[in-house]
């Protein structure tokens, strides 16, 4: 008497009855089946449509299988790019939170720098009107220093025209009696008061 494997290896030869599909066949069912199909022509006709169908199943199964093997690759692939891409968007949100405080510590300077320029610019204004102010006193001084350059100028021309006359008037009291020296000491006096 032959062994299951052995029956199993007859029906998948004569019949193409794989052995995946008469596994759950005992020994005694797979001889029984072997005799139905030497003495049945419409038996091994279904079981050769069963076998053909089978086959076409094994292909679907193994396109199938290559096509699962691909989508399941493809996924690997996918989460791999998933993660790398959800590592990207938290360091665009770490860069984002940081640019955010940059930009945040730039206004506050550009702040201060605005209000240190409107600090300046109030103070070049107060500086204008201090040089406009000393530019004004500055030729209200220069033209009173002309002024009393011209009136000293007068002053010193009354003076010298003053010792002028003295120095005549004395000259002329020299030659003069004491009596008429007094009397011209008086002139002269009464000439320089005016």
């Amino acid at each position: 008497m032959a062994s299951k494997d052995q029956l199993q290896t007859t029906l998948k030869e004569k019949y193409g009855i794989n052995k995946n599909i008469s596994q759950a066949l005992d020994q005694n069912e797979c001889e029984r089946l072997l005799n139905l199909l030497e003495i049945e022509p419409i038996a091994v006709k279904l079981v050769e449509s069963f076998a053909q169908k089978n086959s076409h199943l094994g292909q679907n199964n193994a396109s199938l299988g290559r096509l699962r093997s691909q989508a399941e690759k493809k996924l690997l692939k996918l989460k791999s790019e998933y993660l790398d891409l959800e590592a990207a968007i938290k360091n665009l949100e770490l860069s984002k939170v940081s640019m955010e405080s940059r930009k945040k510590q730039l206004e506050e300077e550009r702040n201060t720098l605005e209000l240190e320029i409107k600090n300046f610019a109030s103070e070049v204004e107060t500086l204008k009107t201090k040089v406009s102010t000393l530019n004004s006193n500055n030729k209200q001084l220069n033209d009173a220093n002309q002024q009393l350059q011209k009136e000293n100028k007068l002053l010193k021309n009354i003076v010298d025209e003053v010792r002028l006359k003295l120095a005549i008037e004395m000259k002329g009291l020299l030659k003069l009696e004491d009596s008429e020296i007094r009397k011209g000491i008086i002139k002269l006096f009464k000439a320089t008061l005016g």
